[in-house]
């Protein structure tokens, strides 16, 4: 499980960092990187959809556990609420 979490906010952090570039400078790394495919279209090459795909559902997984976790501190503290 540590190695999925730590993968998962490795991937999250990579799309954060891509976000900020793309806001700041409309510059996308992740296609710099893995090519923009065959026609210029917003999600690029094959590989690029397969690393913004990865960060969703990386995202996704940090959601759920951040509830888990969030859930049996607000129990073990006898409150569910913060």
């Amino acid at each position: 499980m540590r190695i999925i979490n730590a993968l998962t906010l490795l991937l999250i952090i990579i799309g954060g960092l891509n976000w900020g570039l793309v806001g700041l400078f409309d510059f996308d790394l992740v296609t710099a990187i893995l090519g923009n495919g065959t026609n210029e279209t917003a999600t690029s090459s094959a590989a690029a959809r397969i690393v913004y795909i990865l960060v969703a559902l990386s995202a996704l997984y940090q959601i759920v556990s951040l509830s888990r976790l969030l859930s049996s501190r607000g129990a073990s503290y006898g409150t569910s609420t913060y």
